[in-house]
């Protein structure tokens, strides 16, 4: 028999007490709204975010859970000692009867879906103070909220060191994988296979073209749709930086390059925004669509050449925008379609490997954090004692 068993038995062998969180602890919200935040503020800002935010001034100085009030990011909770400010639709916990960590472990577990039973879908997430001061939390004898909370702390311990390892392991296979694409993509390297490459299919070097000439720009067949005109369905609707939603039906069947038009439209490093899309699909106003003309240029061997392109410089306007004109002057360098398979042959293999990773590292991930849910949510699972609500 565990320790835990042993306390439950002895302690609460009929059940546990479950008592209102207002009851528990004091709950206030903050009082400024998002302009207070200082970038390089000495005192952490929470918001309605999982992002904590600087500020000049504190107005809480104590050990307290932070609720995030409303938006994508509702229930989503901070714990913090010390002094900070919060935002005005953040709720500050503090003052708590019981033990801290163990309140935290009960409305990380259940509140988010207690938020979801309440809200209007058709409005922002939110909860009301009533509701979360009335959030029933089962109050089982002090010994035993500390044995759970040493159970989960060592279990959530495990899963966050997993993760971390994981997540290094697919930044440096990324990292290689961008080094194998640089050195290929770049015709004046050094690199061996690029030299044989171009000894092969191109001794007197490569041609370069504007983008415009060497694809089909098939913006013109765009239709963008409001999310309330939606029809829900199997298609992808993609926007600028991906998939934004799925929908009933479709305007393009194929393979297809897609690059961002305006807002996100460009990465870190000046390369433009790339999805890689297939089959039936939908692409609103915010994607540029590039389909293979001729055989001239193999679209794959696009994708992988624009991922080292900087095309900060025909970005113009707030927000950012890369319009037709511009995109059809970027320049591409273009060896012969024999060479770009060799290219694309080399590079889809690597690519394989880094999905393959992204791919299983998550799931993994997601299932040791399965896991963990699994057991907390057991493990907080209480029988109620007869009468035991207050």
């Amino acid at each position: 028999m565990s320790r835990l068993e042993e306390l439950l038995q002895t302690l609460c062998p009929d059940g546990v007490e479950f008592r209102k969180l207002g009851q528990l602890c004091n709950i206030t919200t903050g009082k400024l709204n998002a302009n207070a935040m200082t970038e390089g503020g000495k005192y952490p800002f929470f918001t309605c975010a999982k992002e904590v935010y600087q500020i000049d001034k504190f107005a809480f100085d104590t050990e307290a859970l932070l609720v995030s009030g409303n938006g994508s990011q509702v229930g989503h909770i901070h714990y913090y000692k010390g002094k900070f400010n919060a935002y005005q639709r953040t709720y500050v916990l503090d003052s708590f009867s019981q033990n801290i960590s163990f309140i935290s472990h009960v409305l990380r577990a259940f509140l988010k879906q207690r938020i979801l039973e309440e809200v209007n879908v058709s409005g922002v997430p939110y909860i009301k103070l009533e509701t979360l001061s009335d959030f029933l939390i089962p109050v089982p004898p002090l010994p035993v909220q500390e044995e759970i909370v040493r159970i989960l702390d060592t279990f959530s311990g495990v899963v966050t060191e997993l993760e971390q390892k994981l997540n290094a392991e697919q930044a440096a296979r990324v990292r290689q994988y961008e080094h194998y694409r640089n050195e290929l993509l770049s015709f004046d390297s050094n690199s061996k296979i690029m030299q044989n490459l171009l000894a092969v299919f191109c001794p007197n070097g490569v041609e370069y073209n504007d983008l415009g000439e060497i694809v089909e720009i098939l913006d013109s067949q765009r239709k963008p749709v409001t999310k309330s005109d939606r029809r829900p369905g199997p298609y992808p609707y993609y926007g600028a930086n991906g998939i934004q939603d799925y929908v009933a039906g479709y305007i393009f069947d194929g393979t297809y390059l897609l690059l961002g038009e305006d807002g996100s439209v460009i990465n870190p490093d000046g390369s433009p925004i790339l999805i890689w899309a297939t089959g039936k699909i939908w692409v609103n106003n915010h994607a540029h669509i590039l389909a293979e003309k001729n055989n001239v240029a193999l679209l794959r061997y696009l994708y992988y050449y624009l991922q080292t392109v900087d095309v900060s410089k025909v970005v113009r306007g707030l927000p950012p925008k890369i319009n037709q004109e511009n995109l059809r002057k970027i320049r591409v360098a273009l060896p012969p379609i024999e060479a770009q398979k060799q290219i694309v042959s080399i590079l889809d293999r690597f690519n394989t490997l880094v999905n393959d990773l992204k791919s299983g590292l998550p799931a993994e991930i997601a299932l040791r954090r399965k896991q963990y849910e699994y057991y907390r949510d057991k493990l907080l699972t209480f029988p109620q004692k007869p009468g035991g609500v207050s």
